[in-house]
């Protein structure tokens, strides 16, 4: 069948190279074998990518597990209330997480009083932000009690304030243009700003061990309807890591990578190979969900959320048997 021929699954991501297995399967015709076309959507922020979800745009979110468990749970920062029919059905890699600072800052102490970015200030990787500085001893005491302000700034202080910048590529900006004293960076985005002097304070995991970061996320209907269409996707998306982690493969994928990331060097090309694909701590091999990883992304939405919800059941926001 040509590619024209092809069942279209649209996939909606953040921009990044924890996409590189969907650029793989795009350019060695993986997607194609497994017998769909796939169309990728970027998106700016997770309050525009949940909204489009719910509204049925794309058919694929690659997206934080958590704003699946946010959304499924009603404490999601979009108005769209809760989406019982959020679920996700593979798992990529732990989010490849760093919090980046301005070169002024040496150590995480020293955001107290600073005002610190997040893409929205309720779900994805905000709670592993407020949970690093928590344990480096700063308060957040004052979020969600009253809402932000026009700027979206936290309007009852702790010891930091919290700014809504949007995704990575615009909290990098934001923190460039010195606008934020910190952030959560992932590749290649925390490799640029080392190289421009910025400080990588610490890798998440390190604080806060195990996470599960970005998974592959569906509409139940939509699911139902097209179960063919999530398996080739999935065994498509397995195909791509397993090729991407083949020695051999390197300097075709980091040509991949810089293809449809075209500011990235061949130097942050190496960098993001290094990071994203580590034998310990790069994207999952088996693209399952880590049991470990999402306990602890419902222990922090359990202390952060609201309202308040203590959540221990990782099965309530996935279907697996898809694989």
């Amino acid at each position: 069948m040509a590619i024209g021929e092809l069942p279209v699954v649209t996939v909606n991501v953040f921009p990044g190279g924890f996409n590189w297995a969907v650029y793989v399967g795009e350019d060695k015709g993986f997607f194609e074998d497994a017998g769909i076309a796939v169309e990728v959507q970027d998106t700016p922020n997770s309050v525009t990518q949940m909204t489009d979800f719910s509204l049925g745009k794309f058919d694929i979110a690659m997206t934080a597990v958590d704003n699946i468990v946010a959304y499924v749970e009603g404490q999601g920062e979009a108005p769209i209330g809760a989406q019982s029919d959020f679920m996700a059905i593979m798992g990529s890699d732990s989010s490849f997480l760093s919090l980046v600072a301005s070169p002024s800052i040496a150590r995480i102490e020293d955001l107290k009083g600073k005002t610190v970015s997040v893409d929205a200030a309720t779900t994805g990787y905000a709670f592993v932000l407020y949970e690093i500085l928590r344990r480096h001893g700063l308060n957040k005491d004052g979020l969600n009690k009253n809402g932000l302000n026009k700027d979206g700034l936290d309007k009852d202080k702790g010891d930091y304030e919290i700014a809504r910048a949007g995704g990575m590529v615009q909290r990098w900006n934001a923190l460039r243009e010195g606008k934020h004293a910190a952030t959560l960076l992932s590749a290649p985005y925390n490799i640029v700003a080392q190289n421009a002097g910025f400080t990588e304070l610490v890798k998440a995991i390190d604080v806060i061990g195990p996470y599960q970061g970005n998974v592959a996320a569906v509409r139940r209907p939509w699911a139902q309807q097209n179960h063919s269409k999530v398996e080739a996707y999935i065994r498509a998306y397995r195909r791509s890591i397993a090729w991407l982690y083949e020695p051999g493969n390197r300097g075709e994928a980091m040509a991949i990578l810089r293809r449809h990331l075209p500011q990235m060097t061949p130097e942050m090309a190496d960098a993001s190979y290094r990071e994203l694909l580590d034998p310990a701590h790069g994207f999952f091999r088996s693209c399952e969900i880590d049991r470990a990883g999402f306990d602890c992304v419902l222990e922090l939405r359990s202390r952060y959320g609201l309202p308040h919800k203590q959540l221990d059941d990782p099965a309530k926001y996935c279907d697996l048997s898809f694989g």
